[in-house]
């Protein structure tokens, strides 16, 4: 391998042969900008490390590119890119392919061909090697390749680095253990950070952590897209945003991606353009990988009109001739709708982004904020659990001692991780006994950023000005100016006239009632910590059957009514009548192998009007018999955020009354458990127990609202 001081070409030289791997890259007309080639000649030649800060389509993959083969033309070893996403790990390897890069990649995806890519780059064959900033704490991983494969490194990329700082909108706590694997590298190997959406604060950040001496090169570009015409189109209701896509989606350029806040959001919408005539995929995070592939390789082969997607799609995607993203309702900040619309335009010389924000996008938003950073008094009881234990402890098993939902806990071990305060090992996580302190004025901090971008991007909304200059000011980019092409800057808006037969159709769909409710199937692991007797699966003889929601939480059409119908602070009353009666059609169309014969309501400490009012309707309008209601027999507590705390609450509180098991055995056949929502659906499983017990054949749990 190349050192530090061995002798390197000179630049002359040097230029000359980085125009040639351009060329192979990108074709013979290819030649490579001055700052593009500052890059290349920093890594190359002088070995130092850089962070670059260019728009979408400026061309920082050509940059590391380029300086993997003039690194590799030295002897140097392979350069290591720690990028996020597989999309983006598939279009670099077909681009570094093409210029005769040997590039492979570890991720969960591709298990079966990790010992032959480790014996690979032991011989030499492989240029470059990508991975996933998760991959880096894999504990098989980190002890038995990462050692090796960064001392004998010629280069290494972050990719997408504004994930490094969690000043970012994107911040992800894998990210931060690139500093220690920087810490670790020989001197002399260089290293390139590379993001389009960074404003200063985070510029700052990120170039601290990648050298903590100061001498980073920092190499920072204007943001400008002049292919990009942003615009607006304010409607008042779900149904007039999907009239006016399904009108107007045909006249846009090309083909695209449509983007969406949730899920549900994406199916749905996914679904009603495909009615509508169009060709068109959903995207998520719930898209089972090979699905994945094929929606990708439709939309680059322009087999799809538009894929809708959530966030699952963004960073890495590259097809230069996308020509628009329309975003059904707004991302949190204005630096990340800058990131998403930046797919769009990079080799054609017009590309259309279009925002139609939601009412509900603020209430969406509220939620994710709730995935913040834990306060000090649940880390604490983290960390005493991890100390206390006689060995590592998986997440199923902390989730018996700390009440964190599953994501939201991996998120903060990965962070304390990062800080020294625990290490995830063989079997789970264990604690180090480093000292820790809670940094609670940076995350207090932190939060604040994110309210400041939330309305920043409602000011986007409402802005008269020029669009492209107000999320480069948002950028920091000191060469922020109007772009003359927005609808701010022309005047020429996008028309927001709806064609009544599509609304109504759009309306027709969004007021579809019913969705399934799948039942619990398995008991948490270590339930006996919480005096929980279930372990295991749970046996048929006792489980819920497959249930149904009016709608989910996260859905454009009844979800919007039902956020505010279930709101914390909303009374506690009987449903209306267009609520009922929707109920009763997702009755009438659900496809039960037995008719129940009676209904039973759930306890609740919160909406006992409604559920009780709910469960009496059901079975006057059904012919059913009024079984009456569960019971708790203890308070249940507070709402608990993991699936074994909030099985232990309600396991230990909720009962059946003498009541409901006589009349359970006057009335054999099944049963309808009805309730407002169900969360973790550990309230439904426990009911559908006791009730099966109780002589209950099945057990057909119905719900205004489901949380997933």
């Amino acid at each position: 391998m190349v050192t530090s001081d061995s002798p390197t070409p000179s630049h002359d030289a040097m230029r000359e042969a980085a125009e040639s791997h351009l060329r192979a890259l990108a074709g013979d007309s290819a030649r490579l900008r001055e700052d593009q080639w500052t890059a290349i000649r920093a890594l190359a030649a002088d070995r130092r490390r850089a962070l670059v800060v260019q728009r979408t389509g400026w061309g920082k993959s050509a940059v590391y590119f380029v300086a993997t083969a003039l690194r590799r033309a030295e002897g140097a070893g392979p350069t290591v890119i720690i990028s996020p996403l597989l999309a983006l790990m598939r279009n670099q390897i077909a681009a570094a392919e093409r210029a005769g890069i040997r590039a492979r990649t570890i991720n969960s995806s591709n298990l079966t061909d990790w010992e032959e890519t480790y014996a690979d780059i032991a011989a030499g064959g492989v240029d470059v090697l990508l991975v996933s900033p998760e991959r880096l704490n894999n504990p098989d991983f980190r002890d038995r390749v990462l050692p090796s494969l960064a001392a004998g490194a010629g280069l290494v990329v972050i990719d997408e680095a504004h994930c490094v700082s969690d000043w970012g909108h994107d911040f992800r706590p894998d990210y931060r253990r690139i500093r220690t694997l920087l810490r670790e590298l020989p001197e002399g190997v260089p290293v390139l950070a590379t993001t389009a959406t960074a404003n200063e604060r985070v510029t700052r950040d990120v170039a601290e952590q990648l050298d903590a001496g100061g001498d980073a090169l920092v190499l920072r570009g204007p943001l400008e897209r002049e292919s990009l015409h942003l615009s607006v189109v304010d409607l008042p209701d779900g149904s007039s945003r999907w009239s006016w896509l399904a009108q107007h989606l045909a006249d846009l350029p090309g083909s695209g991606i449509i983007y969406t806040l949730t899920v549900s959001a994406a199916e749905e919408t996914a679904a009603f353009l495909a009615e509508s005539g169009y060709e068109v995929r959903s995207y998520t995070g719930r898209t089972e990988p090979e699905e994945r592939r094929q929606a990708e390789d439709d939309l680059l082969d322009n087999k799809v009109k538009a894929l809708v997607a959530t966030s699952a799609l963004g960073m890495g995607f590259d097809k230069p001739d996308l020509g628009f993203v329309v975003h059904l309702g707004a991302p949190q900040s204005p630096i990340s709708y800058y990131q998403q619309v930046g797919r769009a335009g990079r080799g054609v010389r017009r590309a259309e982004a279009i925002l139609l924000p939601g009412r509900e996008d603020r209430e969406i938003w509220a939620y994710f904020a709730g995935l913040s950073f834990p306060p000090e008094e649940t880390v604490r009881q983290t960390l005493g659990a991890l100390e206390a234990a006689d060995g590592p402890l998986s997440l199923p098993r902390l989730e018996t001692l700390v009440d964190l939902g599953r994501t939201r806990l991996e998120q903060m071990l990965k962070v304390l991780d990062v800080d020294g305060a625990v290490r995830r090992v063989r079997g789970g996580w264990t604690a180090t006994g480093n000292p820790w302190s809670y940094d609670a004025e940076r995350y207090r901090a932190v939060a604040e950023a994110r309210e400041r971008e939330q309305r920043a991007m409602l000011d986007y909304i409402a802005h008269t000005g020029c669009r492209m200059e107000f999320l480069r000011r948002q950028l920091d980019d000191p060469e922020a100016a109007p772009c003359g092409r927005c609808d701010g800057c022309t005047g020429r808006r996008p028309p927001t006239e709806v064609d009544p037969e599509r609304r109504r159709a759009a309306a027709a769909h969004l007021d579809r009632p019913g969705v399934p409710v799948a039942p619990r199937r398995q008991w948490p692991t270590g339930m006996s910590r919480l005096g929980v007797d279930a372990s295991g699966k749970i046996p048929e003889s006792l489980r819920a059957e497959e249930g149904r929601a009016l709608a989910r939480f996260t859905d454009l059409g009844w979800g919007t009514e039902l956020r505010r119908l279930l709101a914390p602070d909303a009374p506690d009353a009987p449903v209306d009548d267009r609520v009922f009666r929707a109920l009763v059609e997702v009755l009438a169309a659900w496809p039960w192998e037995r008719r129940p014969v009676g209904v039973v309501a759930m306890p609740s400490s919160t909406r006992p009007v409604m559920v009780t009012d709910l469960a009496s309707r059901i079975a006057q309008v059904g012919r059913l018999a009024p079984i009456g209601s569960l019971e708790y027999a203890a308070p249940v507590g507070p709402r608990r955020h993991n699936s074994a705390q909030r099985l232990a609450s309600v396991w230990h509180a909720l009962t059946l009354g003498d009541r409901v098991r006589a009349s359970l055995a006057e009335v054999p056949g099944p049963v309808l458990l009805v309730d407002d929502h169900t969360d973790t659906g550990w309230s439904l499983a426990v009911a559908s127990r006791l009730l099966r017990e109780a002589g209950a054949p099945a057990v057909l749990p119905l719900v205004l609202a489901s949380a997933g």
